[in-house]
């Protein structure tokens, strides 16, 4: 448990000081009541989607919240998790003097958002069995180091970050800690959403886009304290998750029994593809996964994405990444798309 923790000396001066706007739905919050909406100048003729949607999503939420055991106001909901990571950039770091610090190869919108956002972007490559540099990582933060952005299951590398590592960080770190779960339902290891309430400082990032198989309808879920969710309310835009997404997220919320199945099936086939993976010849290293992709080291990452190419099998090429020279990664597909993609393997090589 840390308690040497204070958010506000992290908020931007013009964010505390910001007043947020209020919306018409945010004003009157009385659903359930039959009544006369003439408050939002919406057009009154029923077509299912001409009124403004719930600016809190508080259906959704008060699902994930039983689901999780997480206080409602301990949940922000974004379009998609880059929205939400968005935010968190807005709120806590002030452009052209703060930095963050991010753990190359990782997820590529943390540094897309720094530039954005016009932060500074220190990068501590992972050590090359792909966990994090906390020597490299202390020595380069400073009193402008606002947010560590770490992703575990960690894309493109699939691996999970070692709990003693992440503890030091969430314990020594001055500034906050983002966890980008977006790939935890693959993974054997647990959420740091049951440490939520340990620490002030830490953030989790989850999505439905993967193990919930929705990623056209763009949600994104952040969980923290209620002081930092509070923060970052006042700053989202007042409808950012409209009402198509919010039914869609309901129904595939509640459906938990197809989403398990889903998710099982993914682990299972995981695991045969990665068993085939032994027999291609140009492949000289499996990387360990929780994710529901593989990282793959071959002979020639170009030569083997263009045959693939050619032959109707899209992947990904991550050999411009960091400690990632001549790596091909897979996603896990259905059985018959994984079976053709080692045919296909087997074929070309």
């Amino acid at each position: 448990m840390r308690t040497n923790f204070d958010i506000n000396t992290l908020i931007r001066p013009n964010v505390k000081a910001l007043k947020p706007y209020s919306s018409a739905r945010d004003e009157f919050k009385e659903f359930t009541r039959e009544m006369i909406f003439l408050d939002a100048n919406e057009n009154p003729f029923e077509n299912g989607v001409n009124r403004y949607p719930d600016p809190q999503q508080n259906k959704v939420k008060q699902l994930l919240s039983e689901k999780n055991s997480v206080g409602v106001d301990q949940i922000l909901l974004g379009n998609g998790s880059d929205e939400v990571l968005d935010l968190i950039f807005r709120a806590f770091c002030e452009p052209k003097e703060d930095n963050i610090i991010t753990l190359p190869p990782t997820y590529g919108m943390y540094e897309v958002l720094a530039k954005i956002n016009t932060v500074e972007n220190r990068k501590i490559p992972l050590t090359d069995k792909f966990q994090p540099n906390l020597e490299g990582i202390f020595s380069t933060a400073n009193y402008k180091s606002k947010i560590v952005f770490i992703c575990s299951p960690n894309n493109p590398t699939g691996n999970s970050f070692s709990t003693k590592s992440i503890e030091k960080l969430l314990n020594l770190f001055n500034g906050l800690v983002v966890i980008d779960e977006a790939y935890i339902d693959f993974s054997e290891e647990q959420s740091w959403l049951t440490r939520l309430n340990e620490f002030p400082n830490l953030i989790v990032t989850q999505t439905l886009s993967k193990a919930y198989g929705m990623a056209g309808i763009r949600l994104g879920i952040c969980y923290a304290s209620a002081e930092i969710i509070s923060v970052l309310n006042k700053i989202k835009p007042p409808y950012n998750v409209n009402e198509l997404t919010q039914k869609k997220a309901l129904e595939r919320l509640i459906n938990t029994r197809a989403v398990t199945k889903e998710i099982e099936s993914i682990k299972h086939e995981r695991k045969l593809l990665i068993s085939e993976l032994k027999n291609v010849p140009f492949i000289s290293q499996i990387f360990p996964t929780d994710a529901n992709f593989v990282l793959v080291k071959v002979d020639d990452a170009v030569k083997r994405y263009d045959q693939l190419i050619e032959k109707g099998v899209v992947i990904r090429n991550r050999t411009k990444e960091e400690l990632c020279e001549n790596c091909l990664r897979f996603t896990v597909g259905t059985p018959k798309e994984n079976k053709i993609l080692i045919q296909l393997l087997k074929q070309i090589a």
